[in-house]
């Protein structure tokens, strides 16, 4: 069976204060589309997520303890699970996000 949301019927959801919106979910994985604007904060966290994200638009940086990058439009990076990460936004930004297994928090 193929799950479908069309764009008009994506939940709008927060996290972090960052509005989202959730896209399809399947057993083992799950889609986001965040919105990140400036002054929105992500601090540090974990989860027990593998979490891949590709940069639509705008400006982020994505840490962890011993990494830094900064990432643009059409960029791409993945985060093993449970690793401590924070993303801070440079300039607003639109990212899609894709975490296995899904967040059950997001639903």
């Amino acid at each position: 069976m193929i799950h479908v949301v069309r764009g008009p019927d994506a939940q709008q959801r927060t996290s972090f204060g960052v509005a989202f919106d959730l896209l399809a979910v399947g057993p083992q994985a799950m889609m986001t589309k965040m919105h990140y604007r400036v002054g929105n904060v992500i601090p540090f966290h974990a989860h027990p997520n593998e979490q891949i994200g590709y940069v639509l638009s705008g400006r982020i940086r994505v840490l962890t303890r011993a990494t830094s990058v900064v990432l643009t439009a059409g960029d791409s990076y993945s985060i093993p699970a449970s690793e401590e990460h924070s993303i801070e936004i440079i300039e607003d930004a639109d990212e899609l996000q894709v975490f296995t297994p899904p967040r059950p928090e997001f639903r």
